[in-house]
């Protein structure tokens, strides 16, 4: 055979090598998203036991993370849920916080409120100082309990979005029969849980029916521990006729409004000397202290859900080493450095959404569990959930990256001496 022929032949054979290296590169290029599934599937099945612990870690982050916010979120519910029961609409008029002598407001308080245009409801109470109230005349005077006696102006717990646990609130009037109604706290502390015609305390020497008690006071807790009484027998208890606080229902449009005149028509000579809130204010307040606190144990979630990542990138650096082999093999068949990359980088991320999924059920069932122990609704906003989730795919990605491109270096001369 001539050279010229040899030389073809060579051509020919090189340019069929070519077209099949061409051939062999194409078949190698081509693996899909459902081939990373599976070989990232397969990976994680193979070691059983250490994905559980690593995806415990994320599960904990995010179980922590959903179960704060929904907590929280619940009892922001709830909260919603009182107050729109309850009203936001009420305005509490007192005496002005000072830091001298505070002037009692005047006896002429509740009717000036409630002649008021907007005013809907009124009703007032007044401390009847050195009042107490025993179960029996064999108490001694000293152990009073801390119970208060209120003379009262009006329906208060209807003003207040209150109820009646038993019995009836007391007839209003100067003119009444001694009778007394006790407030939750006091009816406690006094041993009585139920009325009937029987049912009688001890107040100023003489035994006084009680005709009620109250169910707790939500926009009115410092009113449990009291014991009301109309206002003859407040006076004689010794009662000045001056009331201490005032609760009025206004127009839900006109609220802010009604609170700026409030003052002025209870005391037009010194408004200044009147105070006037609102106490679906304080509830608000409450709320803002335990967003403070919610915030810091979202924080600690965080914490466990770092701390979960860095557990999977571990995770995933052991597994590169201990399959060093099966990538020199899948290198020797074709398989390039980023198909090996994108193997290990899918594992990484199967595994971290492993523990979010697991990590999300297991938030809502705490949150759900507690909302319905403390007959809360169940609130657990989307955003958490969508964030948790997402979280889980950074933090699986973020730890994937590493161990990933450390498999996609790895020899394929070196990894086979492993075999």
């Amino acid at each position: 055979m001539s050279a010229g022929a040899v030389r073809s032949s060579a051509g020919a054979v090189g340019s069929g090598a070519g077209a099949v290296g061409s051939r062999a590169g194409a078949v190698r290029s081509r693996v899909g998203l459902g081939d990373l599934l599976r070989l990232g599937v397969f990976g994680l099945r193979t070691r059983p036991t250490r994905v559980v612990l690593s995806a415990l870690g994320i599960a904990i982050g995010i179980a922590a993370m959903i179960a704060v916010v929904g907590i929280s979120s619940s009892s922001k519910a709830e909260l919603d849920r009182v107050l729109d029961a309850l009203g936001t609409n009420v305005l509490t008029v007192t005496e002005a916080q000072s830091f001298g002598e505070s002037t009692p407001l005047p006896p002429t308080s509740v009717d000036s409120v409630a002649r008021q245009r907007a005013v809907e409801r009124a009703a007032g109470v007044g401390t009847v100082k050195g009042a107490h109230v025993y179960r029996n005349a064999l108490v001694p005077e000293g152990e009073s309990r801390g119970i208060q006696v209120m003379a009262t102006w009006g329906d208060v717990p209807e003003v207040l979005g209150g109820r009646l646990a038993d019995g009836r609130w007391v007839d209003p009037g100067a003119d009444a029969p001694d009778q007394v109604v006790l407030g939750a706290e006091a009816a406690t502390a006094l041993g009585i849980d139920a009325v009937d015609p029987d049912t009688r305390v001890w107040t100023g020497g003489r035994w006084v029916q009680v005709v009620g008690i109250l169910a707790p006071l939500e926009l009115a807790p410092d009113l449990d521990n009291s014991v009301f009484v109309p206002r003859g027998t407040a006076a004689d208890l010794g009662f000045d006729g001056h009331p201490s606080a005032v609760y009025t229902r206004v127009d839900p449009e006109q609220v802010a409004a009604v609170r700026d005149r409030l003052a002025r028509a209870v005391s037009p000579l010194a408004p200044t000397e009147v105070g006037v809130t609102r106490p679906s204010d304080a509830l608000a307040a409450k709320n803002a202290t335990d967003d403070s606190f919610t915030g810091l144990l979202v924080g600690i979630g965080g914490v466990a859900l770092l701390v979960g990542g860095i557990g999977v990138a571990n995770t995933m650096v052991i597994t590169v080493l201990e399959r060093r082999a099966e990538v020199g093999v899948r290198r020797a068949l074709g398989a390039r450095r980023r198909h090996i990359r994108d193997q290990f980088l899918v594992e990484s991320l199967l595994l971290s959404t492993l523990g979010g999924v697991a990590g999300v059920v297991v938030g809502v069932g705490v949150t759900a569990a507690f909302a319905i122990s403390q007959h809360w609704p169940v609130a657990v906003p989307l955003w958490a959930v969508a964030g948790g989730l997402g979280a889980t795919i950074v933090i699986g990605g973020v730890s994937g990256l590493y161990p990933a491109a450390r498999a996609a270096r790895i020899p394929p001369t070196s990894a086979l001496a492993a075999v």
